[in-house]
């Protein structure tokens, strides 16, 4: 997750050498006296943001602010260790290197363990629900079925590649007793792990079912499955936004907005430009 792939749960605290000073709250009268919404998205994260300000959120980003008769100013992103960075520097402090916070961050778990560690911040306004997905190579891995202790089995034998330092890296680093450590191949992005699928490296890839999609087009061969284990309690998770916690009027707007584009089909219609199932959170 980016950081839905990050382990949000198990974020470090990690105090930067030079302090970042609090960022102003503007509340909606000012946002709209400005005339512009920022809105942040993560960098290099296909299908959800791309180089050039493009992707799923940065186009729900823009929705939101025309629905609010305001420009949008897509703000990208590096992702830091944790979410809980990601939202301390893009949301309400800044970054202290002197990135400026934005009004509304995109891509943000709409988890309760989150919210109650980021007091912060005002968590809220789910657009779509992410899902780990299976990406194999039907010829030498069967459509999974039954626990993780029986579907899994096959990966005592056969490679599976993950995103390093993600949800689907730790669950399979430690189910089985830790049985399928050696067959865990790392890679830096899914988009490299399924290239390794292609090319025979790996006979699987577990990681987001969005980003899964984004990386699989045009590979004929592999095949998509949602397994669904008992012993992964966060398989799935709701992808909202996040605001500074003081903000509730800004929030109760951005929320309403996106209420709106769902039901008038704007959502749907942006995930099934860039390819991907929308899942209603």
């Amino acid at each position: 997750m980016k950081n839905n792939r990050r382990l949000w749960l198990q974020g470090l605290l990690v105090l930067p050498l030079v302090s970042a000073l609090p960022a102003l709250a503007e509340g909606l009268d000012a946002i709209k006296q400005r005339g512009r919404l920022r809105i942040a998205v993560y960098n290099d994260f296909p299908p959800y943001a791309v180089a050039g300000g493009k992707g799923i959120d940065a186009d729900l980003g823009r929705a939101i602010a025309a629905k609010l008769g305001l420009a949008p100013e897509v703000v990208g992103f590096n992702a830091d260790e944790d979410m809980n960075d990601d939202l301390r520097n893009m949301v309400w402090k800044g970054h202290y290197l002197g990135a400026q916070a934005a009004d509304v961050m995109m891509h943000v778990p709409v988890d309760e363990h989150l919210a109650r560690a980021n007091d912060k911040v005002r968590i809220f306004g789910p657009y779509h629900r992410e899902t780990l997905a299976l990406a194999r190579n039907p010829e030498r891995v069967p459509a999974l079925a039954g626990s993780a202790a029986v579907a899994l089995e096959i990966f005592t034998r056969e490679k599976i590649g993950v995103e390093t330092a993600t949800l689907p890296d730790a669950f399979l680093l430690s189910v089985l007793n830790g049985r399928l450590r050696e067959n865990v191949v790392h890679f830096k992005s899914v988009d490299l792990a399924v290239k390794g699928l292609a090319s025979g490296q790996v006979s699987a890839v577990l990681a987001p079912r969005g980003e899964l999609e984004a990386a699989l087009v045009g590979d004929s061969k592999a095949v998509l499955d949602i397994p669904r284990f008992a012993e992964l309690k966060n398989g799935s998770w709701p992808l909202g936004m996040a605001v500074k916690a003081e903000e509730k009027e800004l929030a109760e707007a951005l929320a309403a907005a996106m209420v709106e584009l769902r039901n008038d089909g704007t959502v749907a219609a942006i995930f099934k430009r860039h390819g991907i199932s929308y899942q209603p959170a």
